[in-house]
């Protein structure tokens, strides 16, 4: 028997800051702006590869509704601290029109780093996502869950996507983020290893032999984080809506508590090959919650919303022991009222059809995701 982990969640979400006269990013921040943030949120904020991006991170949560009162509050202080600069900020993995080639590398060597070593690749990063670390203290067991993690991770996904836009086109994608994403290394669903000792070994190939300085560098969309005793999920877009980010971080908490109890009772998920788990991370990426995804078991597609009910009833007894019912159930009005990603192209095309020109539509969206960001903070 395995004592229950702490299952602690920390939340980690990266936003864009906005020109609030073109709505475009804003390139170049004003001097002073992080000597602010550094001032109001101290560790809880950081730069990101972007000047025109910004990290912030919950302290370590030890539950679903104490990880959503600490992003609400986040998420404020940035805006007010934006604000007093004259910008806005975004919750959104693609900013709807923005040029990669204008955008600025913040000044600290691992970003230069980045961009000498990823070349063209590194130049189209001008994506964020949101991060989801679970407590596990046994380095073992977080690698055994892992592996069969992987299955949900498409699911996540779907939820959240809210990035259909590049560079003002419509990709006809819900997650262009992760088409951009796939191109850098070590990008994907994560490979599956026995043990922690397995995987570790694994790494230090890459990082004896100079390729990486750390496992901080292997950027699977799950993985055991090289700085805290988690289990880090990175597939998700950050969502625009703060209930619908903290739902996709409950079903994550709730799915591993499950796996956790099946182990207890010497029974486990059953391991599927990545590569039929990437045909689901492709729907996900492509359709959203549109297309719905293959069940494996039933061989056939089946739509997001009945997979979403299974995944609740699956874990009811998980949700009420982490005490999180409400934040996994908020799952059904992401399936009616759609990701982020919908909403966008929805604003889009009510613009365009009111007389709008293109550009003037694709302003109307970043103006709807500003508002957005903020709902329920």
């Amino acid at each position: 028997m395995i004592p229950e982990p702490a299952f602690s969640v920390g939340i980690e979400e990266e936003y864009f800051l906005i020109d609030l006269a073109t709505r475009d990013l804003a390139v170049k921040p004003p001097a002073g702006l992080f000597k602010e943030f550094k001032k109001q949120l101290g560790k809880r904020v950081t730069t990101e590869l972007l000047q025109c991006q910004v990290e912030v991170g919950t302290p370590v949560c030890k539950t679903i509704k104490q990880a959503r009162a600490e992003l609400a509050a986040l998420r404020r202080t940035v805006a007010e601290v934006a604000q007093k600069f004259d910008l806005g900020m975004v919750a959104v993995s693609i900013h709807p029109f923005a040029e990669h080639d204008d955008l600025l590398v913040t000044r600290k060597k691992r970003y230069q780093g980045l961009r000498d070593d990823l070349q063209q690749v590194g130049r189209r990063l001008m994506i964020v996502g949101m991060h989801v670390h679970a407590g596990i203290e046994d380095a073992d067991l977080r690698v055994d869950l892992m592996g069969q993690v992987s299955y949900v991770l498409p699911h996540f996904l779907a939820l959240s996507t809210s990035s259909p836009f590049w560079q003002g086109e419509d990709t006809g994608m819900k997650s262009y983020r992760v088409a951009v994403w796939n191109e850098l290394p070590r990008t994907g669903l994560p490979e599956h290893f026995d043990t922690f000792a397995e995987y570790r070994r694994h790494a230090n190939i890459l990082v004896d032999a100079g390729i990486i300085e750390d496992s901080t560098k292997i950027w699977w969309d799950l993985r055991p984080s090289d700085r805290y005793p988690t289990l880090e999920m990175r597939i998700a877009d950050i969502c625009t809506l703060l209930d619908d980010g903290i739902c996709i971080a409950a079903l994550y908490m709730c799915w591993l508590r499950m796996l956790w109890r099946l182990r207890n009772a010497n029974q486990r998920w059953r391991r599927y090959a990545n590569f039929l788990i990437e045909e689901n991370r492709w729907r996900a990426q492509r359709y959203g919650l549109d297309g719905g995804l293959l069940d494996f078991g039933r061989g056939k597609i089946v739509p997001c919303a009945e997979l979403l009910e299974e995944m609740i009833a699956m874990t009811h007894d998980d949700a009420h022991e982490l005490d999180c019912v409400e934040e996994a159930e908020h799952g059904r009005h992401i399936i009616t009222d759609g990701s982020s990603a919908h909403r966008q192209i929805a604003a889009y095309k009510e613009a365009v059809a009111a007389g709008h020109s293109r550009q003037e539509a694709l302003c109307k969206v970043v103006d709807f995701l500003q508002e957005e960001t903020l709902r329920g903070c």
